[in-house]
C-alpha cells in the first residue's frame, strides 16, 4: 500500500472526547471514526488489524475443533422468551417491531440462537460433543460507551459453544478452551493477560472465568492475593475483614439528632465507621419482599453478590418502601423488625464484630453496643461485602491488592440452563432422553485491538506486535522527487512485495518529521529508511518500532535481511504462546 492512496488521515492533535491511549491514538492515527455514541467504522488499518486477531481467533479454534457457523444478528422475541432472558435483560437488549409488526431483538449474544439451530440437529449421543463459533457483528446497548472500542455498542465478537454428554466432559473441554485463549492472547501480543474467577451475570450457569488486562484505564476490578496469587473479579471475592473483637457490653439506646448517616454518626458519637452498622434498602427479591442489608460501616455492598442470594437485580427503595417494612429511614435496625414484612440479609462482618453502632427504628436514636448473636439470635450471616485493598484472602490468609484491568475474554460452564428451558434433548445408548451439558466463550475483537494498544505504546504512538500489525514493513523514502530516491524506493517496495511482505510505502514528498510522525501513529514493526545520502553509500536504515534495535543494511541485502528479521519475530510470537501453556 502506498501512503498516497491510503484513505484516512492522521491527526497532531488528541481528540478531545479521548480519556485513554488507545482510544486518542486509534483517532489520530486513522484507525477508527465514530459514526454515533459507541459505534465506529473501521479505517484501512484499522480493519487490517481487526482481520489479523480474527484471524489467530479462527486458527486456534480451528486447532480445538471448532467448526464455524454464522448465526443471525436479527432474532424473534419468542427465542428469547424461551430462554427467560427477554424479560429479565434490561434496556441494554435492544427490542424493535419489524414490518409485519412481529416483536423482534437485536442478539447481543447467541444463546438462544445456537440452541434453535442444533436442538434439531442433535438426536443421538454420537453427535456429542462438539463446539461451534462464529466471528459475528452483536448489539448491546450499552449506557455508557466509553474509551473508544473499550465499551462500545456495536461490536465484532467471536462466540463459541460447546454441548457434551457429562459435566466431566464438558470440565476437560473447558480447560482446552482456557489454554487456546491464553495462546490467543499471547500470539496478539498480550501475553500478561491473566486468568480470573468471575460472576457469571446475565449468562447463567455456576462457574466462569475472565481474561483481564491489568491496566490502570480498565474498569473491571480484581482482586489479587499476595500469598496464593488467587485472581478474582471482586464482584465474587471471598475476602476477609478484621473482625471489631470486644467484650460484649449491654445495650443502650442513645439520643443522635440529625445523625442519618454514618459519616455524621461517627463524628457525633465519636465512633469510627467500622464499629457501626449500615442498612440499604432495596426494592424487592425475586419473591417480592423488600430488602434490608445490613453491613458494617465501612464496607460498601457488592450488588453481584446480594444479586445472586435475592435472585434478582438490586434496585434502591425509597424511603416510602423501607417505611412499608415497619423501619425508620435514617435510624433503621433489625432490631425488633417483623422479619416477614422484609427479607432481612446480614452480612458477615456484623456477626464477626462486637458492641456495633445500629439504628433502634426510632428517630433521632441509636443504639449502643449491638451484638448480633445476642441481640438478634437465629439470623444467618451472607457474604455481601466488596473487597476492598487490604483485606484478607479467605483461602490463604494473604493480603490482597485491588488492580484494575480490562476484560478481553471470558469463558462459562453454563451447565443445563438453555437446553432445558429450550428442549434440546438427545438419547443415550440405553435410549433415554438425556439433555446436552452446554459451555460458551467470548471475545470481543474490536476491544483486543484497543487492549493491545493500551499495553503496548509509547509517547508517539503504538507498537503493534508482528503478528497482528496493519503491514509488516513501513518505507520511508526521503525526497521523493530525486530521481533516484523514487527510483530505488519503488524497487524496494515491488520487491518486498514480490516477496510476500506486507509493506506501507510512505512516497509523498514529505519532510522527515511528518513521514517520520506519520509512521509512529501507524505502529509498524520494521521501518526502513532510505534517502540521498543513503543512494550514495548505497545502503539504508533499519529501526524498530520499539527502537530497540537499529542498523544500517546494503540496499541490496535489504529484502533477505527484512525477511529473516519478519520469520525470526513470528516465531518468537509462537514460541511465547507455547511457553504460556507449558507453564500452565
Amino acid at each position: 500500500m502506498r501512503m498516497s492512496q491510503l484513505v484516512g488521515r492522521r491527526f497532531k492533535e488528541k481528540p478531545a472526547e479521548a480519556v485513554i491511549a488507545s482510544h486518542a491514538f486509534l483517532v489520530r492515527g486513522g484507525y477508527i471514526r465514530q459514526l454515533s455514541n459507541g459505534i465506529f467504522s473501521l479505517l484501512p488499518p484499522g480493519l487490517r488489524i481487526a482481520r489479523k486477531i480474527e484471524r489467530v481467533i479462527r486458527d486456534e479454534m480451528n486447532r480445538i475443533n471448532g467448526q464455524e457457523v454464522l448465526m443471525p444478528i436479527v432474532q424473534t422475541k419468542e427465542l428469547w422468551e424461551e430462554s427467560g432472558r427477554y424479560d429479565s435483560i434490561d434496556d441494554t437488549l435492544v427490542r424493535f417491531k419489524d414490518r409485519y409488526n412481529r416483536d423482534m431483538v437485536l442478539a447481543m449474544t447467541h444463546e438462544e440462537a445456537v440452541l434453535h439451530l442444533f436442538r434439531n440437529e442433535v438426536s443421538s449421543y454420537r453427535d456429542l460433543p462438539f463446539m461451534v463459533f462464529q466471528i459475528q457483528t452483536k448489539f448491546r446497548d450499552e449506557p455508557r460507551p466509553r474509551g473508544g472500542l473499550i465499551r462500545v455498542r456495536e461490536f465484532t465478537m467471536k462466540d463459541a459453544y460447546s454441548f457434551h454428554r457429562t459435566q466431566a466432559d464438558l470440565e476437560q473441554y473447558y480447560q482446552e478452551c482456557l489454554k487456546s485463549y491464553l495462546r490467543i492472547f499471547s500470539i496478539s501480543g498480550v501475553p500478561e493477560v491473566v486468568v480470573v474467577k468471575s460472576d457469571t451475570g446475565i449468562m447463567g450457569g455456576e462457574i466462569a472465568h475472565e481474561f483481564i488486562l491489568l491496566s490502570d484505564v480498565g474498569e473491571d476490578t480484581i482482586a489479587v492475593c499476595e500469598g496464593c496469587g488467587m485472581h478474582s473479579n471482586t464482584d465474587i471475592t471471598d475476602a476477609r475483614v478484621s473482625p471489631v473483637k470486644e467484650t460484649p457490653l449491654p445495650m443502650e439506646k442513645v439520643h443522635t439528632p440529625g445523625c442519618k448517616t454514618i459519616e455524621e454518626l461517627s463524628v457525633f458519637l465519636k465512633v469510627p465507621a467500622d464499629h457501626m452498622a449500615k442498612v440499604v434498602f432495596y426494592d424487592v427479591d425475586a419473591a417480592g419482599l423488600p430488602v434490608m442489608a445490613v453491613i458494617r460501616g465501612d464496607i460498601e455492598i457488592n450488588e453481584t453478590k446480594l444479586a445472586r442470594i435475592i435472585g434478582i437485580v438490586p434496585t434502591l427503595a425509597s424511603e416510602e418502601r423501607a417505611a412499608s417494612c415497619g423501619a425508620v429511614p435514617g435510624y433503621a435496625s433489625i432490631v425488633g423488625l417483623d422479619p416477614d414484612k422484609c427479607r432481612i440479609i446480614v452480612d458477615r462482618s456484623i456477626g464477626e464484630s462486637d458492641n456495633l453502632v445500629c439504628g433502634a427504628n426510632e428517630v433521632n436514636h441509636h443504639f449502643r453496643n449491638f451484638n448480633l448473636s445476642r441481640d438478634c439470635s437465629g439470623i444467618m450471616t451472607v457474604d455481601i461485602g466488596r473487597a476492598r485493598e487490604g483485606d484478607l484472602c479467605a483461602a490463604c490468609g494473604g493480603r490482597i491488592a485491588i488492580k484494575k484491568g480490562i476484560e478481553v475474554g471470558n469463558i462459562f460452564q453454563l451447565g443445563t440452563k438453555y437446553t432445558a428451558r429450550m428442549g434440546m434433548r438427545y438419547q443415550d445408548e440405553n435410549g433415554q432422553e438425556c439433555t446436552p451439558i452446554m459451555g460458551c466463550y467470548g471475545i470481543g475483537v474490536g476491544r483486543l485491538v484497543s487492549s493491545v494498544l493500551e499495553a503496548h505504546h509509547d509517547e508517539n504512538g503504538p507498537i503493534w506486535p508482528i503478528s497482528i500489525a496493519p503491514w509488516q514493513v513501513h518505507i520511508n523514502a526521503l525526497k521523493m522527487s530525486n530521481p533516484e530516491v523514487a527510483r530505488a524506493a519503488n524497487e524496494l517496495y515491488n520487491s518486498l512485495q514480490d516477496n510476500g511482505i506486507e509493506v506501507l510505502f510512505d512516497d509523498r514528498n514529505e519532510s522527515p518529521g511528518i513521514q517520520f510522525a506519520d509512521a509512529d501513529l501507524l505502529g509498524v514493526p520494521f521501518r526502513l529508511v532510505i534517502g540521498e545520502k543513503h543512494i550514495r553509500d548505497e545502503e539504508l536504515e533499519w529501526k524498530t518500532r520499539d527502537k530497540s534495535e537499529s542498523g544500517m543494511i546494503k540496499i541490496n541485502d535489504a529484502v533477505a535481511f527484512i525477511r529473516q528479521r519478519i520469520g525470526m519475530a513470528l516465531n518468537r510470537v509462537e514460541a511465547a504462546a507455547d511457553r504460556i501453556i507449558m507453564q500452565d
